[in-house]
C-alpha cells in the first residue's frame, strides 16, 4: 500500500506502523517533516499474506493536524527492480551512513532499503545546508527481503542531500538506491532561492533602482 501524508505547511510529526495479528508489527516508521505542504510524505509498505492493517498516529501537537490517504498500489512497482533507481544498488553496513547530493533541477528523489531477509533499522534524512534536517525517517522492518522500503522525498530548491545511516550493528547490513524521481524547471528552482537584502527580482527593478543598489 501507499501512504501519503501532508499538512497545510504546519510541520508533521507521526508514527505509522503496519500490524499483522495481535501484538505483531513488522513494519513500523516515526516521520517528521518541517513542512507537511512543500514535503508531503510519501512511501510504499508491502503488505504481503494475511490481513494487514495500517496504524496512522499524529503524535505532534494539538494545533497541528495532518492529512492522511492510505492507498492499495499494484506489486509490479519501483520494489521489484533496483537496478532501475540511479545510485544503487550499495551496501550500508551496520553504524554506517551514506550521502547522496542532488543538483537544484531535482524536484523529487525515491530511495529503495532492503537486506537479505535480515531484520532492517535506518534513518533516512534530508538535509538542504548543514545539518538542517527538513524530513527525517525512522525505519524498522523486521524481514528486509520481505517487507522493503521504498518512498520518494520531495527535495525542491539546492543543497539538497539525502542521508542514509544504517543504525543496527555491523552484524546486519543493508542495501540502498537512491536516485532522481522527477527533474522540474528552472523556474520552480528560481522560485526556491532565497532573497537577497529584501529585494525579490519582482521589486529589483523598482526601489532598488531608486535607491541606487544597483
Amino acid at each position: 500500500v501507499q501512504v501519503v501524508l501532508k499538512t497545510d505547511g504546519r510541520p508533521l510529526d507521526a508514527d505509522v506502523e503496519l500490524w499483522a495479528g495481535p501484538d505483531n508489527t513488522p513494519h513500523k516508521m516515526r516521520v517528521y517533516v518541517e513542512n507537511g505542504a512543500t514535503r508531503p510524505f510519501s512511501a510504499v509498505m508491502e503488505t504481503p499474506r494475511g490481513p494487514n492493517t495500517i496504524a496512522v498516529r499524529n503524535i505532534g501537537q494539538l494545533e497541528f493536524p495532518m492529512a492522511a490517504q492510505i492507498e492499495a498500489v499494484s506489486a509490479a512497482g519501483p520494489l521489484g527492480d533496483m537496478q532501475k533507481i540511479e545510485h544503487g544498488p550499495m551496501t550500508i553496513q551496520g553504524g554506517a551512513l551514506r550521502t547522496y547530493p542532488f543538483e537544484p533541477q531535482v524536484d523529487s528523489v525515491q530511495v529503495l532499503l532492503k537486506t537479505d531477509g535480515r531484520p532492517l533499522n535506518a534513518r533516512i534524512e534530508l538535509l538542504q545546508g548543514p545539518n538542517n534536517n527538513k524530513q527525517v525517517i525512522e525505519l524498522y522492518t523486521e524481514d528486509g527481503l520481505d517487507r522493503p522500503f521504498y518512498a520518494i522525498l520531495e527535495t525542491p530548491g539546492s543543497g539538497n542531500v539525502i542521508r542514509i545511516v544504517n543504525t543496527a550493528t555491523v552484524e546486519f547490513p543493508l542495501t540502498c538506491s537512491c536516485g532522481a524521481y522527477k527533474f522540474g524547471d528552472k523556474s520552480s528552482f528560481e522560485e526556491m532561492q532565497p532573497v537577497i537584502s529584501g529585494y525579490s527580482n519582482d521589486n529589483r527593478s523598482g526601489d532598488a533602482f531608486k535607491y541606487g543598489l544597483n
